[in-house]
């Protein structure tokens, strides 16, 4: 698990005897749940204490919490209310009560009385949004950003007990069926309290590597919808108890964080206690994960069992995994300060870039595609050699200096090496018949020699090419020799430059 050494945890004083849980934050304080007793609400016989309720509680300047009041702004009922969040984007409340039915509990065939989510908007419409009579609904979280409702049940298709779920919504009416968030976030066991801050979901699990009991975890959203591998916030936040019902966000005062969570840990008040937090910085410990694709540069096709690799600033590899048969691939380490990203499959070309943190920041929120080329993309048939597959390039009439067209062609050159770092280059250079033949040879030499330090100055090496050489008017390819009238365009098919790969 991942320490928190820069944190602050307090014990709040509104806590009571029974159970008080699931803070969500409202206007200038935080709604939450409790059981504490009401001479206005019946005893829930499973337990011996009353149905839940929900309550207000204001936020003071030193985070603690004060003035605990039973919110009314949402209706009174007999039975269970609780779990809320409020969306500011929809100026509504969406929490968790029992099935009824014209005030009246509801049950299924089995005898069953199930939690639905139900909303309550700011000019007091209710309705019941997502209710099944055998299936239970809990801690709905609603975010603005996307619209998605997120909340844990156990459905069929769960991997072990609850799952956390999300459903499409527009304007808080649900558009969806119910979608599993993958087994990368749920487990075998039970999963709750779904929350979103800043590109990270926050969650509550019973089965990961944790302190025992129901720990908070925390797992970056990345951009193509996965998720990074969760991470235990650690000793502070998660006990040997269970901890549950997560939030967080900026702190009134300062750069650092603040919120709340519940636990039922000793020293506390009653069964379920909330507990305040201030942090210094975002807690939990902080990874580089990447996903995307391997894929054939010429036809963009997926390339699989393709080799990814991480490596670190020493050229160790960190991790490496196998793309799959689309290929796609998902690669997580622990955050460093630099990484190199490498692909490589049988009969291609190697990819690899290196990335400082803000880059390392950049690609890993979008889907990062690597190209891999087959040497015979890169290559071509000329003069009976093979040579690198480049456009017809011109130095400028006389000159051995480089121009746009000519540099464009020879990063073409220094991508091909890069790719193949294991080619070998003989640059042949080549003028047409006018002017003399020791002017021509001269010019010729000048320019496979500009050509040669520009490439070693742009990352070749100087094992990379074998020979660079000017030729002149050596090969004419065609009629036009000394003497002989030829057009303008013919006498340009005789200038020209060779990269011969060996």
């Amino acid at each position: 698990p991942a320490g928190n050494e820069d944190k602050t945890i307090r014990d709040l004083g509104v806590n009571s005897p029974q159970g008080d849980f699931s803070p969500a934050f409202y206007k200038n304080g935080i709604l939450f749940s409790s059981s504490r007793s009401r001479n206005s609400k019946n005893v829930y016989g499973p337990t011996g204490e009353s149905y839940l309720d929900i309550y207000f509680a204001r936020i003071s300047s030193t985070n603690t919490l004060v003035d605990v009041e039973t919110f009314k702004e949402i209706p009174a009922t007999e039975f269970h209310k609780s779990t809320p969040y409020y969306s500011t984007k929809l100026s509504t409340f969406f929490y968790i009560l029992s099935n009824t039915e014209d005030g009246e509990l509801r049950y299924d065939e089995n005898g069953k009385n199930a939690l639905a989510i139900g909303t309550l908007s700011e000019n007091g419409r209710f309705r019941f949004i997502l209710k099944d009579l055998s299936t239970s609904f809990y801690y709905p979280f609603f975010d603005d950003t996307t619209e998605r409702l997120y909340f844990a049940a156990n459905f069929d298709d769960s991997y072990g007990g609850t799952d956390l779920y999300y459903v499409y919504t527009n304007n808080g009416q649900v558009m969806s069926a119910p979608i599993n968030l993958g087994p990368r976030i749920n487990s075998p066991g039970n999963e709750i309290a779904p929350y979103i801050y800043e590109g990270s979901l926050y969650f509550s699990s019973d089965v990961f590597y944790g302190l025992g009991g129901m720990d908070v975890y925390k797992s970056n959203i990345l951009a193509n919808e996965t998720y990074t591998i969760p991470v235990n916030l650690g000793e502070g936040i998660n006990s040997v108890s269970d901890d549950f019902g997560f939030i967080i966000q900026k702190a009134k005062e300062g750069n650092g964080l603040s919120g709340f969570f519940a636990s039922n840990r000793k020293g506390g008040k009653g069964g379920d206690d909330l507990y305040g937090f201030m942090l210094d910085k975002s807690p939990g410990l902080k990874t580089f994960a990447l996903g995307g694709k391997v894929v054939n540069l010429r036809n963009k096709a997926g390339l699989e069992g393709a080799q990814v690799r991480l490596l670190n600033q020493n050229g160790d590899i960190l991790k490496e995994v196998v793309s799959n048969s689309d290929g796609s691939f998902r690669i997580e380490v622990p955050w460093m300060s630099q990484v190199t990203i490498q692909a490589m499959s049988d009969g291609y070309s190697i990819f690899s870039t290196t990335y400082s943190e803000e880059g390392m920041e950049e690609i890993q929120n979008s889907s990062y595609n690597m190209g891999l080329a087959k040497m015979e993309d890169l290559v071509t048939e000329r003069e009976e050699k093979t040579v690198i597959k480049l456009d017809k390039f011109y130095f400028d009439k006389g000159k051995s200096t480089l121009n746009a067209q000519v540099e464009g062609q020879l990063k073409k050159v220094i991508d091909a090496v890069d790719r193949f770092p294991q080619i070998r280059l003989r640059i042949l250079s080549y003028t047409d018949s006018r002017g003399s033949s020791s002017y021509n040879k001269r010019l010729s030499q000048d320019r496979a020699n500009t050509i040669k330090q520009y490439l070693l100055n742009n990352g070749l090496g100087s094992h990379n090419i074998l020979e660079a050489t000017g030729y002149g008017e050596g090969n004419i390819v065609n009629n036009c020799t000394n003497g002989a009238y030829c057009l303008d365009f013919l006498h340009k098919q005789n200038e020209r430059t060779l990269f011969v790969v060996e």
